[in-house]
Formats: structure tokens, sequence, C-alpha cells
């Protein structure tokens, strides 16, 4: 059974900056305190509050001598200016590209344009993006598109995570409703790579595994673009999920996970398969 790894798969450079800031700072400081988890990876939660992170409710849960991390997701603006009000000691881990996009934003609102954001709806990036701006829009799905009303002038932007497909097929619908529509293309090129890297695993394989928590967007997401391409597609959290069945008489896995996934999981998950296959030649 031969075993194919994705080349992006897992952390992308954003999450894994992220995940090294908040090691560095809890090291340094002997704690670090996050509103929310820094990304939707239980393990990855875990390990980090191994070494002293602390997930709290409000910045009035933070010891005014401690500091706060801001995730790769993206933070809501008046927590931003709450924290800067207080003369918090900020360590920002926002992906670069999501600052990019909060930028875009601004810009396409300047312009007169009511912003309109393709996203999942409360999703911790999506939310951080909409509070860059006045009254923002969110559509998640084409349905959604096709009850928009439409107005005269819009700016669209996307979270950085969506899918190709459904962002193409929400901006078709669009065009049919805006007359001055200016679209930004703001899925971050990570995401770009690994889906089209899954597009051809599933096609190229017996069974498409991918590893990543049933919390991330990214990851389940990841795993619908494979199954509808090859229906032997499984999403699982780390080894403990898999099932040798799955395996029976196969001779090509692919695997790849979502970009919140660290790497030592999906070593975790190939050497299992491995296991497995072995078990299977005795």
């Amino acid at each position: 059974m031969k075993i194919f790894i994705a080349k992006d798969a897992g952390y992308c450079f954003g999450v894994r900056d992220a995940v090294n800031l908040a090691y560095e700072t809890a090291t340094e400081h002997g704690s670090v305190y996050m509103l929310g988890d820094i990304v939707h990876n239980e393990r990855v939660v875990e390990d980090l509050q191994e070494v002293g992170t602390k997930v709290v409710n409000s910045l009035s849960d933070i010891p005014k001598d401690k500091p706060i991390l801001f995730r790769a997701h993206g933070t809501h603006a008046k927590v931003w200016d709450q924290a800067k009000k207080e003369n918090r000691n900020i360590i920002d881990a926002t992906c670069p590209l999501v600052h990019d996009i909060h930028e875009e934003v601004q810009k396409l609102q300047n312009e007169g344009r009511r912003i309109i954001i393709i996203g999942d709806h409360g999703h911790d990036e999506v939310v951080g993006i909409a509070s860059q701006v006045k009254k923002p829009i969110i559509i998640s799905n084409i349905e959604e598109a096709n009850n928009y009303r439409g107005i005269k002038k819009a700016g669209v932007v996307s979270q950085s995570t969506q899918d190709i497909e459904n962002v193409q097929e929400i901006i078709n619908i669009l065009m049919t409703k805006v007359y001055d529509l200016r679209f930004i293309n703001t899925i971050c090129y990570p995401t770009k790579r690994n889906q089209q890297q899954i597009k051809e695993l599933a096609q190229n394989c017996d069974v498409m595994i991918i590893i990543g928590s049933f919390t991330s967007a990214n990851s389940k997401r990841l795993t619908m673009l494979s199954k509808i391409i090859n229906k032997n597609t499984y999403q699982v959290t780390g080894k403990n999920d898999l099932k040798n069945k799955w395996f029976n008489n196969i001779e090509t896995v692919g695997i790849s996970a979502g970009a919140s996934t660290p790497d030592y999981l999906i070593e975790e998950v190939k050497n299992t398969i491995k296991g497995f296959n072995n078990e299977q030649k005795k």
C-alpha cells in the first residue's frame, strides 16, 4: 500500500507562527491569555495549556500584568480598541493575510460600497472581518445569495479558507444583483494549494484521509471537497479515529489535513496506517 501526503497538508504559515508565538510568550512570561482557543484543534489547545496558555471570555478576566495574545483568526475591532485603551500588553498573532482582508474591506467601504463577506456565520475570522466595517452582509452559500435583494454598489471579500467553487458560485449570482460590484479574491494561497492537492489526490487514490478537528470549518470543508471526488473519504481527529477495515485491499491512500492540524498528528496517522498494512500482510 502506498501512502501519499499532500505537500501543503496541515499548518499554514499563519497558524504555525501564531502557535510558536504562543509558546514563546508563555515561556517568557510564565503564562499568556487568549480570548478563545488559538486555533480549532483540541490537541494543539491541550499542548499549549501545558506550557501556560489560558483561555478566557473577556479582557476583564485577564490580570493587568499579563500579556494577551490575539489569535490567528483575527479579533473584533472593539476588543482591539479596548485593549489599547487599557494599555494592555498585546501579542498580535493575527495571520498577516487576515490583516490584509481587514484593510481591503476598509478600502472598499471608503469607496462607498456596502460590504459583502462570503463566509461562515459566526466563524471567528468572519466576525473579525465584519467588525471592521458598518453593517456588513454575510453570505455563506448560494441559497443565501439567491435570496439577497441586491444593491447598486457593493464590495465583496471572502473568508480566507473558503473553497473556491463556493465563492465562484456566489459571485456569479451577485453579478446579476449588483450594478457596481467589486470583488477582491481573499482566499489565501495556502488554502488554494491545499484544495488543489486534495482534488488531485482524491482522483488518484483509493482512500482519502483528512485530519482535522470537527470544530474546524476549514477541515470540514476539505473533507467535503474530497468526498465530491472520492466517496471513500474519512475525516479523523487523529490516529485513534482510524479503522483498519477502511484499508482492506487498498493500494493507495491520500492524506491531507486542515490548516490547524500540527505535523505530529499527520505523522501519527501515517504511521498507524502503515501498521495496518503490515498486519494485513501477515
